[in-house]
């Protein structure tokens, strides 16, 4: 028996996932969440075999959740069930743990279909979406493609939120590649740098 659990903010789609679940005899539903906050708690008291997630959810997004799920409750294994196809969108949310990637617009059929393989130890993705490779850092470039992305839009100006929105990642998400890159440049605090993406903004 696969256990499951759902993080969601569209009510609607839900529903459409539990009554299509429902009569399947391998699948058992074992509840919903609609931010990423509520997702955690759920897993710490029904231990699911398999979390299906959206990116986008309010007070915590799928990718921080994704990150915390996949250090604290390493036996779940997490699917990705979202619209974002971009590529920073799928790098990000497979650097954090996930094991899947299904668009929205898939079927359910396709969504049940990853959902055994994820179980099984496998990986699924789908097959409109390109999975690359995020450069890695080095001695000369300590700071990931995601962080470079980040400063860049420190530079603009941009705040947290602000960068949220363009980067589909949440506020706390970009408070922490905030305080990593602070300490991978060794620098001291959010004026410093600030004024190092300042002086970078022309070497990107």
């Amino acid at each position: 028996m696969i256990t499951i659990v759902l993080a969601e903010d569209h009510n609607a789609l839900i529903d459409g996932i539990m009554v299509y679940l429902e009569y399947i005899e391998d699948i058992k539903f074992l509840g919903y969440a609609n931010n990423g906050r509520d997702l955690l708690d759920l897993i710490e008291r029904k231990r699911p075999n398999v979390v299906i997630t959206d990116i986008r959810m309010p007070i915590m997004d799928g990718i921080e959740a994704t990150r915390i799920i996949t250090k604290k409750y390493p036996q779940t294994k997490v699917i990705v069930f979202t619209m974002f196809d971009q590529d920073d969108a799928v790098n990000e949310m497979l650097q954090a743990g996930a094991k899947g990637y299904i668009l929205k617009n898939s079927s359910l059929k396709e969504l049940l279909n990853a959902i055994r393989l994820v179980a099984a130890g496998e990986e699924y993705y789908d097959s409109s979406i390109s999975i690359t490779t995020t450069a890695k850092t080095t001695k000369d470039n300590p700071l990931t493609a995601r962080q470079i992305d980040i400063l860049k839009l420190i530079a603009q100006g941009k705040t947290n939120h602000e960068i949220g929105e363009i980067l589909f990642i949440g506020k706390t998400t970009v408070e922490t590649h905030r305080k990593n890159m602070i300490r991978a440049l060794n620098l001291h605090g959010a004026g410093e740098l600030l004024r190092y993406a300042l002086e970078k903004k022309y070497d990107f």
